[in-house]
């Protein structure tokens, strides 16, 4: 299978009309918390990196061995470990915690630094003459967990980013556990943050946030699982940002879905009350055009009701913009949902 048409922009003027000028494709996987597929556009099998949204995942070890109650961490600080966060105050004061509670500091973060992602997405410029450390880095928080793994079970933190490190090979083995994969048959990969990163099929990772949803009633990780997701959904302005999309599903959820998104236009979405997981890829990497196909997977599969279509509505079919924001095209998606063979 081969994937398919998502996503259009166009350009032109008011009076001419508009022309296509893009086309995205992609593909798109719905599935229950077995793993059975329910709908699907393209190719629900193919090969994609999980970039971010894999990061509940690579706490899940920490949960598992009791981390959070061995150093006290609340709630709040669970969803940092999860986050995509956007460099907020209420963000770096998060992660500094943690640090301090498993006796580290910034410095033992293998993240790398960059500027907050809150100016990009607000609109702002990024100050001039500000210095910023790792603890801004978006992945900050899923790397203050990988310290405090380190810490909890006595294994040197230094380099624990390299895939050979013990809390490397301990996710690697679990991710393993949960997709039901061979653990030498899961492509790696660095991801941004330095991290070892995981490809599986698209399905495979619907599946694990229809998991993720159902929280506590996982027959397999149920206490963990309850404890990450009643994170992520009880905090999930930790988990992203101000104008964030993970921020905007959510909240649009009302505790229900758990949403994560991922580098290079990967969207997942766990939706309790349907008992579903959602994935999506654009094959291009074009994040821009990401949130106008998951508004559309959304609203196909009829979980969207009347306030949540208007909360969620401005990524529908967005308007694009120039350097004077005028109008000079739009975003709009072009595919339906397969059901799939029963």
């Amino acid at each position: 299978m081969l994937p398919v048409a998502l996503v259009e922009t166009t350009r032109g003027y008011p009076a001419t009309g508009y022309t296509v000028e893009n086309v995205h494709q992609g593909s798109v996987a719905v599935v229950d918390a077995r793993g059975k597929l329910l709908w699907f556009a393209g190719n629900p099998e193919a090969m994609v990196f999980t970039r971010s949204a894999l990061k509940p995942f690579q706490a899940l070890p920490f949960v598992l061995d009791d981390g959070p109650a061995r150093f006290s961490l609340s709630s709040a600080e669970l969803a940092l470990l999860c986050a995509s966060h956007s460099g907020e105050d209420k963000h770096v004061q998060g992660v500094q915690a943690i640090l301090s509670k498993i006796g580290l500091d910034p410095g033992h973060l293998e993240c790398g630094c960059h500027a907050p992602l809150y100016y990009d997405s607000v609109g702002e410029p990024v100050p001039q003459g500000r210095v910023w450390s790792a603890v801004h880095h978006n992945c900050s928080g899923k790397h203050s967990g990988f310290l405090a793994w380190c810490r909890l079970h006595g294994t040197p933190s230094a380099n624990y980013v390299d895939p050979a490190h013990p809390l490397q090979q301990r996710i690697r083995g679990t991710l393993a556990a949960l997709t039901a994969m061979p653990a030498d048959q899961l492509p790696s990969g660095m991801d941004g943050c330095s991290a070892p990163n995981y490809a599986m099929p698209l399905a495979r990772l619907a599946q694990l946030y229809a998991r993720l949803a159902q929280g506590s009633a996982d027959p397999v990780h149920g206490a963990a699982m309850g404890d990450l997701f009643d994170a992520m959904r009880g905090h999930p302005d930790l988990v992203s940002g101000q104008a964030r999309c993970d921020l905007a599903y959510m909240q649009a959820g009302r505790g229900d879905w758990v949403s994560k998104i991922g580098a290079d236009a990967v969207q997942t979405i766990g939706i309790r009350c349907a008992g579903l997981g959602i994935a999506i890829k654009v094959a291009d990497g074009a994040k821009h055009v990401l949130h106008s196909a998951t508004f559309s997977v959304l609203d196909q599969l009829g979980v969207l009701d009347e306030v949540q279509r208007a909360q969620l509505g401005h990524y529908r079919n967005p308007a694009l913009k120039n350097a004077k924001g005028v109008t000079v095209g739009a975003i709009r998606p072009v595919f339906q949902l397969q059901r799939a063979p029963l």
